[in-house]
């Protein structure tokens, strides 16, 4: 498993107009379409991904859109990205199967593509670098099953229903829970667009439908920051379990604080170095795995300060 230690801030490596810096035009450019921006698992992203590019020598482009229902927006970055011709792109796709004819189209240009966090609905792309969505929703649901002791009503709260992390954070989740833990009942699933204002008004009209509601559960970042908003917002603080995704400094000081139980976190920073260098490495005709494992962790009070987790979150 993959671990960066040390970050750099390689300003002049990213998100430049035309995908290359002046001096370095021969260089070879990694054109990189997140599903988002502004949540800080992207910006850890982005930044394992500029380590790599300093570290293989190539350049890269970082963007995304403002939220992650914005499958519009992101095709259009996806568009102007391939308008500047560049030689391998990474992409997390918002929505599997939106994308499909301009992944066609780094067919027909022979532009290797690789998908991160979130695959895409087909053999295009040369690998996958993400973490094990589904099995690590399904540590979640345990963790939500001995925090509520295995019985009472939970409520999901998702960030989308057509990415594949979405669904499979949700599936891992709820089919774990169904199989798993007849005592408890799944009563309610939403998807917020991972945007943490409408997370938080979904869970508190949850909230306020089942007053007897042991626990919600937040898939991503957004997500489970709406849900932490939420509870406090209802006063819910110690009667509601909340179980995170993702480990971005308001959940941290949820956790901290008690008001989330835990949460899983991912490796960001190296799901954005891997991304890049399974680009050059394709480029380079090398052989890659369908997957590139990125891994996942449980972190609450009683492990967030283990060196292990540590490098793993990103507040």
């Amino acid at each position: 498993m993959f671990f960066v230690l040390v970050l750099s801030a390689c300003s002049d490596h990213t998100n430049n107009a035309d995908g290359k810096d002046s001096e370095d035009k021969d260089k070879t450019h990694v054109a990189i379409i997140s599903k988002g921006f502004q949540h800080q698992f992207w910006q850890a992203v982005k930044e394992g991904a500029e380590l790599a590019a300093v570290e293989l020598n190539v350049e890269i482009t970082f963007e995304g859109p403002e939220n992650e229902s914005q499958v519009d927006k992101q095709m259009e970055m996806f568009r102007s990205a391939l308008d500047r011709n560049p030689d391998a792109v990474g992409f997390a796709a918002l929505d599997s199967q939106a994308a499909l004819p301009l992944l066609e189209e780094t067919v027909e240009r022979d532009i290797p593509v690789i998908a991160f966090d979130s695959g895409v609905d087909s053999e295009i792309p040369k690998t996958t670098a993400s973490t094990d969505n589904y099995k690590a929703a399904a540590l979640a649901a345990e963790k939500m099953a001995e925090h509520i002791e295995e019985s009472g009503k939970v409520a999901l709260i998702v960030h989308d229903q057509t990415s594949l992390t979405g669904v499979q954070r949700r599936d891992g989740f709820k089919e774990t829970i169904e199989s798993d833990y007849p005592d408890i009942e799944i009563v309610d699933i939403q998807y917020g667009g991972g945007d943490h204002l409408e997370s938080t008004d979904l869970a508190k009209a949850i909230m306020q439908a089942h007053p007897d509601l042991a626990g919600i559960y937040g898939a991503n970042e957004g997500s489970a920051v709406g849900v932490v908003n939420a509870v406090r917002e209802m006063s819910k603080e110690g009667e509601i379990t909340v179980i995170g995704f993702d480990s971005g400094k308001q959940q941290i000081d949820a956790i901290k604080d008690g008001v989330m139980a835990g949460a899983i976190t991912q490796n960001p920073v190296g799901i954005g170095y891997e991304t890049v260098k399974a680009a050059v490495e394709a480029l380079e005709g090398k052989e890659l795995p369908d997957v590139i494992d990125t891994g996942f962790f449980w972190y609450d009070t009683d492990n967030i300060d283990d060196d292990e987790i540590q490098m793993a979150i990103y507040e």
